[in-house]
């Protein structure tokens, strides 16, 4: 009953860092901004993060479970700080409309992830690959929002 319990814990959490993504969306505009010919299309970002956001539910559920250790502990710590990291970012960039800010968010959010995942592998081997589709893709993100800022830099 405790696993079941901790499982719903880790998929609110993701959850409420997910409505951050649901409350700052693309508009109008995002939509006149200069874009790399290699964006993604609209959909397949609710689509990707709908997975991303499952896996690392998952991954944080598998460690909250592991033995209790030091790198235990700094990895929930750590994949704290990133999902409040993750959220600020739609509202950077979204909602602000700071594309430098998002930018520098994105990268401190990168770091995070890796960070997390690092010290995840040593409470759970599953729960670090699960984190590494999520790695990927913050990696295309922090490429398309540095892309965007370039092309939109003098606007």
């Amino acid at each position: 009953m405790l696993s079941l319990l901790s499982l719903v814990v880790s998929l609110g959490l993701v959850g409420a860092t997910a409505s951050s993504g649901a409350r700052f969306r693309p508009d109008a505009w995002y939509r006149v901004l200069s874009k790399p010919a290699w964006t993604p299309p609209d959909l397949a970002f609710p689509i990707a993060w709908g997975i991303l956001y499952l896996l690392m539910a998952i991954a944080a559920w598998r460690v909250y479970l592991a033995e209790p250790s030091a790198a235990r502990s700094a990895g929930l710590v750590c994949y704290a700080l990133q999902l409040a990291a993750n959220a600020a970012w739609s509202w950077l960039f979204f909602g602000r409309r700071k594309i430098v800010s998002a930018l520098l968010d994105i990268v401190l959010l990168l770091g995070l992830i890796i960070t997390t995942t690092a010290l995840f592998s040593r409470a759970s081997e599953l729960a670090a690959w699960l984190m590494l589709p999520y790695i990927l893709w913050v990696m295309l993100a922090l490429a398309l929002n540095a892309s965007v800022w370039w092309l939109n830099r003098r606007a």
